[in-house]
C-alpha cells in the first residue's frame, strides 16, 4: 500500500474544513466526522499514530471553528425594493361640476378622463396608480387627503382642466416650507413637503416642456393638496393658443390629452428612478 506524502495532508485538511463549513450540509457533525475519519483511514494505511493524531486534531479544530448556523442557516435574501404608488386625484365629481369648457364639456368629466389615460400609461410602466374616484362622484378634499395618505403615496398628481390662459398650468402649495413633527396639523400637513413639491414641479415642468408644451408654474392655496403628506401638484390642463391667442385646441381633445397625459407618465418615470427623490416618504 502506498504511503501519503507530508504535502498531501494538508489538502486531506482543507476537504474536510470545506466539506464542514459547506452550507449544503446537513449531517449531524459526528456523523460528519466518522466519514471523515473513515475516508482519513483509507487514505492513511500504517502511518505511524503521531500523523494519525495530527489528522485528528486538525479534523477537531476545524469542528470547532465552525459555527452552529453555518450549516443550517439560509442565505440572507436581498430586501424587497421600495413601494412606488402614484395618486391621481381628477377633481371635483359628483355635483361639484367644476368650470364649463367652451367646448361644453364640464371639467369634472375632462378630469376623470384624463386620469383614466394616465392610469393606464403608468400602468403599462410598471407604476401603481390609485385614483380617488373611477366615475362621476362626489369626493370631499378631505377624502381625497386621506386616499393619497392612506396609500403612503410617492406623489400625487390633482388632475384639472380650465379655460383661462394657454397651455399646462402647474401649482404647488404657497404653505411655507416647515420641518415635520411627529404630530402635523391636518390642514397645513404638506408644509414638510412643499420642497419636495417643488422639486416634483419642475421634473414635470422638464418633461413637458420637452414634450413642446408652454409650461406656467406658480404657488397658490391649495385645498386638500394642502393635508397631503407627499409630493403633491396640481396640473391644470389649459386650451392651447396660437399666435393671436385664439384658441386651437380644447382641454378635451382626445389627442391634446393622449400627449399631455405621455407628457405626465413620462416625468413620473424619471421622479421614481431617481433615488435621492423616492429614498423615503418621509421628509
Amino acid at each position: 500500500m502506498s504511503r501519503i506524502s507530508k504535502t498531501q495532508v494538508p489538502r486531506v485538511s482543507q476537504r474536510v474544513r470545506s466539506m464542514l463549513r459547506s452550507p449544503r450540509i446537513r449531517v449531524p457533525r459526528v456523523s460528519a466526522l466518522t466519514a471523515v475519519l473513515n475516508d482519513a483511514s483509507l487514505s492513511l494505511g500504517r502511518w505511524r499514530a503521531g500523523r494519525y493524531l495530527s489528522v485528528l486534531a486538525t479534523v477537531g479544530l476545524a469542528l470547532l471553528t465552525v459555527p452552529d448556523h453555518a450549516q443550517l442557516s439560509p442565505s440572507p435574501e436581498a430586501p424587497p425594493a421600495p413601494r412606488f404608488v402614484v395618486v391621481l386625484d381628477a377633481a371635483h365629481g359628483g355635483d361639484d361640476t367644476g368650470s364649463h369648457l367652451d367646448s361644453g364639456q364640464l371639467e369634472k368629466s375632462v378630469n376623470l378622463t384624463l386620469s383614466v389615460r394616465l392610469r393606464s400609461l403608468l400602468a403599462a410602466r410598471g407604476i401603481q396608480a390609485i385614483t380617488t374616484r373611477e366615475a362621476d362622484t362626489s369626493v370631499s378634499l378631505d377624502q381625497r387627503a386621506t386616499i393619497a395618505n392612506h396609500a403612503s403615496a410617492a406623489l400625487c398628481l390633482s388632475l384639472h382642466a380650465s379655460e383661462t390662459g394657454s397651455g399646462i398650468h402647474l401649482f404647488a402649495s404657497s404653505l411655507p416650507p416647515a420641518l415635520p413633527t411627529r404630530f402635523m396639523a391636518w390642514k397645513t400637513a404638506q408644509a414638510a413637503w412643499v420642497t419636495r413639491s417643488l422639486g416634483l414641479a419642475g421634473a414635470v415642468n422638464s418633461a413637458l416642456a420637452h414634450a413642446g408644451f408652454s409650461v406656467t408654474l406658480g404657488r397658490i392655496p391649495l385645498p386638500g393638496v394642502e393635508s397631503m403628506t407627499c409630493p403633491a401638484l396640481a396640473v391644470e390642463v389649459g386650451p392651447q393658443r396660437d399666435s393671436d391667442h385664439k384658441i386651437t385646441t380644447e382641454p378635451d381633445n382626445p389627442e391634446y390629452q393622449a400627449s399631455v397625459a405621455t407628457a405626465l407618465a413620462a416625468a413620473v418615470v424619471e421622479w421614481r428612478s431617481d433615488p435621492t427623490r423616492t429614498e423615503a416618504r418621509q421628509p
